[in-house]
């Protein structure tokens, strides 16, 4: 079964309530963005304000052991993806 994924720059994009994956689970590494905050747009559309990105082994079975490196951000979700590009360029180039 052939299921297509958003993507953003080249990677999938699969997100659930305030949860995105961002990158291939087939790949070493993925990255998991948590939503912490939203604010309201003027147009009244919730917006994120605050996120945590986390880069995590994919071939590691402890969930606690699979967490490489995070960081915690007051931005926007476009800045949070920005974030986790650099990171999944530069972990999947070893």
């Amino acid at each position: 079964m052939s299921e297509k994924f958003f993507t953003y720059k080249g990677y999938p994009l699969v997100r659930s309530g305030r949860q995105i994956y961002y990158g291939y689970m087939s790949d070493p590494f993925v990255i998991w963005i948590q939503i912490l905050e939203t604010a309201k747009a003027e147009d009244g559309t919730e917006t994120a304000s605050k996120v945590r990105v986390v880069q995590m082994d994919t071939n590691e079975p402890d969930p606690i052991k699979a967490f490489i490196k995070n960081s915690e951000r007051e931005c926007g979700l476009y800045e949070a993806l920005d974030i986790a590009k650099v990171w999944l360029d530069k972990a999947l180039m070893c």
